[in-house]
């Protein structure tokens, strides 16, 4: 590939366009105590009605509404009150005409009774009399079978990532066991004779390997096991065999450094020479991270993303390409970009990038009651300006700049 075909640049949504090719991970059986974060291979149906018998959802008594009808506090009505309901008893009785039981939250309703009247409504006189100052309806104050989940209703379709009030609905149903996505395992390289472990201290114009420790945190974040593999040094043979090596582990391959155009820069033709292999992407319309690579290699084929050496470029990079990409192997039916976003106010204007899609970094500032993104410049070789953010804010291709004041969504860093 020639200096010119690597400004051919592609666009973000052209690159997104292209992971469906990937097929998600396969799947497995795991546990209900550890599906949060997991992602369903199959939909899971309800396998029973919740609640399973009718229920009071307030502490009063259960009655028939009838009973209640133009009660007020000028006239009230008078009930035999018959004892109460205990929690996770059947009733001993049911409830006549002109009779109550009462009973706390989540009793089961008594036969007869078709609503509760609330605790506050109500005075117990000593012959055993329910003084009633408010009428109910029928229904009212009751959960009715299935009223929360019917039999046989789809709880969660393929897809869902599973969160913990999902975990909690799935216990009240007694589903113990799921069948969900593997969590894909991705292996992570560094190359460059400049970049060193972090445990050595780096000679003149040598590095620490940050990038790959970033991008590690990044992956197990996002709910992937990350594997780190290593450096390679600036040789073919070297990149080529240690690629290769990661295709029979690995469900992702990351590789940072080696992607710009340049005498050393290796990475790209150690890719082409995979078995399968497919460039699909070298260079994307990004500041930071256009020196970006996306092959598939193997077959079937996976995907093997190359970041920019720059860590402020390779965390980018990530955000925007990585973690999607990530989602669809993961197999997420609606893979989201973002973990979060906030609407907040520019603090001063920016220009845009030529030609790119534009990323900056900022940090959040409350003052009074507007919140302020304030962008933190710096190199893309710089740690710290990334470490001091809260999150990015895009400027779309073909703006040349935002205004301060202008209203803006940041994507936060999650």
């Amino acid at each position: 590939m020639s200096p010119l075909e690597f400004f051919r640049l592609q666009t973000r949504e052209e690159v997104l366009a292209l992971y469906p090719r990937f097929a998600p991970v396969g799947a497995e059986e795991v546990d209900l105590a550890a599906a949060l974060g997991r992602v369903l291979a199959a939909p899971v149906p309800a396998p029973e009605d919740v609640p399973a018998f009718p229920r009071a959802t307030m502490d009063g008594y259960a009655l028939r509404a009838v009973d209640t009808f133009g009660a007020g506090v000028g006239a009230p009505q008078y009930l035999e009150l018959k004892g109460e309901v205990p929690m996770g008893v059947v009733p001993a009785r049911a409830v006549g005409l002109g009779e109550a039981l009462r009973v706390p939250t989540g009793a089961m309703l008594p036969p007869g009774a078709d609503a509760v009247v609330m605790l506050e409504y109500t005075a117990e006189h000593p012959d055993k009399t329910l003084e009633v100052r408010r009428p109910v309806a029928p229904g009212e104050n009751v959960l009715q079978p299935g009223e929360d989940v019917g039999r046989g209703e789809v709880l969660f379709p393929a897809g869902s990532l599973l969160r913990p009030q999902d975990l909690g609905l799935l216990a009240a149903l007694g589903v113990t066991r799921l069948t969900a996505h593997r969590r894909p395992r991705v292996a992570i390289w560094s190359s460059g004779d400049e970049i060193v472990p972090v445990n050595q201290k780096p000679g003149a114009g040598q590095v620490r390997d940050s990038n790959a420790y970033l991008a590690a945190a990044q992956v197990a974040q996002w709910g992937g096991i990350p594997a780190l593999k290593g450096i390679i040094p600036d040789d073919f043979s070297a990149l080529k065999s240690a690629l290769a090596a990661s295709l029979k582990e690995a469900d992702l391959i990351l590789i940072s450094g080696g992607s710009s155009v340049g005498a050393r820069d290796l990475s790209l033709e150690a890719i082409k020479a995979l078995a399968g292999a497919e460039v699909l992407v070298h260079g994307v319309a990004l500041r930071p991270g256009k020196p970006t690579i996306l092959a598939a290699v193997g077959a079937p084929p996976l995907p093997l993303l190359g970041l920019p050496g720059h860590p402020a470029s390779a965390a980018v990079v990530m955000e925007v390409l990585g973690r999607p990409l990530l989602a669809r192997l993961a197999g997420l039916a609606s893979p989201s970009l973002w973990g979060g976003e906030v609407a907040a106010l520019l603090s001063r204007n920016l220009a845009g990038a030529s030609g790119r899609e534009d990323y900056v970094r900022v940090r959040l500032r409350r003052e009074g009651e507007n919140l302020w993104a304030e962008p933190v410049l710096g190199p893309s070789g710089l740690l710290s300006p990334l470490v001091k953010s809260d999150g990015l804010v895009m400027i779309p291709l073909g703006v040349e700049g935002l205004l301060r004041g202008e209203a803006v969504t940041v994507r936060l860093f999650s």
